[in-house]
């Protein structure tokens, strides 16, 4: 079958080919009963339009590069669930990178999104330099999270991981907790390095001395979790609790206390930090740490879309004004200290 051109759906709709290429574009107000002509129309000849030509007419490609780390991230798929809502009804589509926690990849992949077109880059969460950013918005316009930069083409939101660190050590602490264990996330990554001194402040803040010894390097995976909990028991050392750098740390941590022989919440209370979906599922379902993750996707979204079209979202710049704090979600992986 012959695909339909602007020309049959003016035939159809009785207008011109212009008036009809108006109303597709949205460039200029036309009478009330010639629109729904024309969608009558398109719905009627199944109409698709040649996006490669009106992009190459009005100089956008309606798409946007997303730099994640990696395209199984439950972290970062809860964020892109925010980046697809707020694109609903758009026009404008998502084209996904990972750039694997490599400053160079990540630069590598951000210039491949550049080469392609897109009219705006979102980065949830990342290595590449401030430098770098600022250098290549002024290509397109950027919006980040895990940055702390905001100038007329970049925008930024970084969550308080210290503060969260700190609650989630306060929060063990109220229940009678002293030897309070932690597994530290990625070592070079700057939202773990947070968390790690919002603990020692707990500690600190509590009159406990800091023990270098019940903190084990992890890597916000699962995997990192298990291996981190296993050196811990092997260490000998006391612990009643642990705080997670991450959900994914907490699940691997729960494996690795049971495969020990020790018991969630009656042996070791354990919490996470990020409250992704699976924690409320989890065997026990985790206690954690909630920050905004879908909603931080709605508002970086929404507000690239501004610094494109220009719209007031675009003056926005403290966007962690505008989103819910950090909260502690209480679930059946915590219980008082009992001697």
């Amino acid at each position: 079958m012959k695909k339909a051109t602007v020309y049959d759906i003016a035939r159809v709709a009785g207008v011109s080919a212009s008036t009809v290429s108006r109303i597709l574009t949205g460039s200029a107000k036309v009478a009330e009963e010639k629109r729904i002509a024309v969608e009558n129309a398109v719905k009627e000849l199944d109409y698709r339009p040649n996006l490669m030509a009106q992009s190459l007419k009005t100089g956008q490609s309606m798409t946007l590069g997303v730099l994640t780390q990696y395209l199984d991230s439950p972290f970062s798929n809860e964020m892109l669930r925010g980046v697809e809502k707020a694109l609903e009804g758009t026009g404008y589509v998502p084209i996904v990178v990972s750039g694997h926690w490599n400053p160079q990849q990540e630069l590598d992949r951000l210039r491949l999104l550049i080469a392609r077109r897109v009219d705006g880059i979102l980065i949830l969460t990342g290595h590449v330099s401030q430098q770098n950013l600022i250098e290549l918005s002024q290509q397109v316009p950027i919006v980040a999270a895990g940055h702390n930069i905001n100038t007329e083409r970049v925008r930024s939101y970084n969550v308080n991981s210290r503060l969260g660190g700190y609650m989630a050590t306060r929060y063990l602490l109220d229940l009678g907790h002293t030897q309070i264990a932690h597994i530290v996330g990625l070592a070079d990554q700057k939202d773990a390095i947070e968390r790690l001194h919002g603990y020692r402040q707990a500690l600190t803040s509590a009159g406990i001395a800091f023990d270098p010894a019940l903190v084990v390097q992890g890597d916000f995976c699962e995997v990192g979790g298990r291996d981190a909990i296993k050196q811990l028991v092997a260490s000998g050392r006391p612990f009643s609790a642990v705080f997670c750098a991450n959900d994914q740390t907490g699940y691997g941590a729960l494996l690795g206390l049971r495969e020990n022989g020790l018991s969630v919440p009656e042996d070791v209370s354990l919490i996470g930090f990020d409250d992704l979906p699976f924690s409320t599922f989890s065997n026990p379902p985790l206690t954690t740490v909630k920050q905004p993750i879908y909603e931080t996707g709605v508002k970086l979204a929404k507000t690239l879309l501004g610094l494109i079209e220009g719209s007031e979202e675009s003056d926005s710049i403290e966007l962690q004004d505008e989103l819910p704090e950090l909260t502690i979600v209480a679930r059946q992986s915590t219980r008082p200290f009992v001697e």
